[in-house]
């Protein structure tokens, strides 16, 4: 007797031979995931997703319906990609003068716990900070930094958030959970009190 996949594929989606897919990933009506692509496990991938080749994802993480991850884009675990969010991985794409293959394409990483609203667009070449939070509609045009709320066109910081989601305090302490934060290197670093 054959033994069931790990994950789930609907019989309407493509997941190509060469394809990596962790346990517990479902994989939705009309995707199509590419030959080379990583996705962890326990992954949630929505309709009409595109997954390109040499993409990784990580673990749990939530990308919706009408998302292209075009080659170029890593995504850490617990990332969430909103409805219709667009990554790109040219700069400067010319159809009579094409940029193809993997070493033309621009790394755009995604940190752990980020989330990325929907009908965002993120312009390749810039890394986007764990668990930060790019508001719907918005554009990001440079790095952003760790827990760093972004907004508008083009996104600007309009504060900070928890890991948890909630918008924190000028302290830098979050009301729902009560984690506090301290300025680091690439934006905001939780405390510890030593017990770690």
């Amino acid at each position: 007797m054959p033994e069931e996949p790990a994950f789930f594929v609907h019989e309407s989606a493509c997941v190509d031979e060469g394809a990596v897919i962790g346990s517990g990933t479902k994989i939705w009506h009309f995707s199509h995931v590419s030959a080379a692509a990583k996705i962890g496990a326990h992954c949630n991938i929505g309709q009409n997703v595109y997954v390109a080749p040499h993409v990784v994802v990580g673990d749990y993480c939530k990308i919706q319906n009408n998302v292209s991850l075009y080659d170029g884009v890593e995504l850490a675990d617990y990332v969430f990609c909103g409805p219709s969010m667009v990554f790109t991985n040219v700069l400067r794409p010319r159809c009579k003068f094409p940029q193809a293959g993997h070493a033309f394409y621009q790394k755009t990483p995604v940190g752990e716990g980020a989330s990325i609203g929907a009908n965002a667009t993120v312009v390749c070449g810039h890394r986007i900070g764990k668990n930060s939070f790019i508001a719907a509609g918005s554009v990001v045009t440079a790095d952003v930094p760790d827990h760093a709320l972004m907004v508008g066109v083009p996104a600007r910081q309009k504060g900070w958030v928890c890991a948890c989601g909630e918008l924190l305090t000028q302290a830098l302490y979050c009301p729902r959970c009560g984690r506090r934060y301290a300025r680091a290197a690439h934006g905001l670093a939780e405390e510890t009190d030593g017990r770690g």
